[in-house]
């Protein structure tokens, strides 16, 4: 019954200039950070925030995500190899086994990070254009999920962060790695992330929980991190020493963020009772 499944064989390279490759990965990756900017354009203008603001917030949250990514994945999932080559977490080169450097790009982002990284960054942000810190928060979140649905479509096209082994009809098989029907878990994730999206955007649409006091920004990560931890069941360990673990490096790094999102969640909630009440 193997025919039912998937074969997954994409070339995780689009094209080749002059020795740097064009991967799918940064072509999702961007494309997830622009239509994000363009949902954002429609918020900004019904918030009355300047154009200017507008236009600025790309440079702060990529360079804040990216950061923030990088800096997590070295530490918290490969720290014994990056602690002994530095130079390889802030360029996207490799040690070869001749002693040179070849360019691979940046392998290893940690979505944790990207996340604290982009919190940061909207500190200075808002500091920078005078808005309030909470409402830059719930901007974001409203469309946040949409960006992080095409990174997991980028995990898709490279083959990377798969499912464990399944019978499941639906199964893909990651012909670049083994000849194993496995869960599509990026695609899971993908799927999820898309519904929160249209879930919190939808809420924002409606006006009934304003702006400004962290609504959205903790339902936007209680909702991603809470599927993050689900999803992990499904998937591969990406490093050796999670082998035995109850929870996965991934979803231990997930709890504070949903315990600081239903917080915030819940103080708004009481808050919009007890004037409606």
């Amino acid at each position: 019954m193997t025919q039912l499944y998937i074969n997954w064989d994409f070339d995780s390279e689009i094209i080749s200039l002059f020795g740097i490759p064009l991967k799918f990965y940064g072509l999702l990756f961007a494309t997830g950070l622009l239509l994000c900017m363009y949902v954002l354009k429609g918020i900004f203008k019904a918030e009355n925030l300047s154009r200017e603001a507008h236009e600025a917030l790309l440079i702060y949250g990529v360079i804040g995500i990216f950061a923030g990514a990088r800096l997590a994945h070295c530490f918290f999932y490969d720290f014994e190899y990056y602690s002994q080559n530095l130079l390889e977490i802030f360029l996207p080169i490799k040690k070869t086994l001749n002693g040179g450097y070849q360019f691979v790009g940046y392998a290893g982002l940690a979505s944790h990070g990207g996340t604290v990284g982009l919190i940061i960054a909207l500190y200075l942000y808002s500091k920078k254009y005078q808005i309030k810190y909470f409402k830059i928060l719930d901007l974001i979140a409203v469309a946040a999920p949409l960006g992080a649905a095409f990174i997991r479509l980028a995990n898709l096209m490279n083959s990377e962060m798969i499912g464990n082994p399944t019978t499941m009809p639906w199964a893909f098989v990651f012909k670049r790695i083994d000849n194993i029907p496995r869960h599509p878990a990026q695609l899971y994730e993908a799927i999820s992330y898309f519904i929160i999206f249209a879930v919190i955007l939808t809420i924002y649409k409606r006006k009934n929980i304003p702006l400004g006091n962290g609504f959205y920004f903790g339902l936007c990560i209680a909702l991603i991190f809470t599927m993050r931890i689900l999803i992990e069941f499904f998937k591969i360990n990406q490093v050796d020493f999670e082998e035995g673990m109850l929870l996965n490096m991934g979803q231990i790094l997930s709890i504070p963020f949903i315990i600081i999102g239903l917080y915030f969640v819940s103080i708004n909630l009481k808050k919009q009772s007890s004037q409606n009440g």
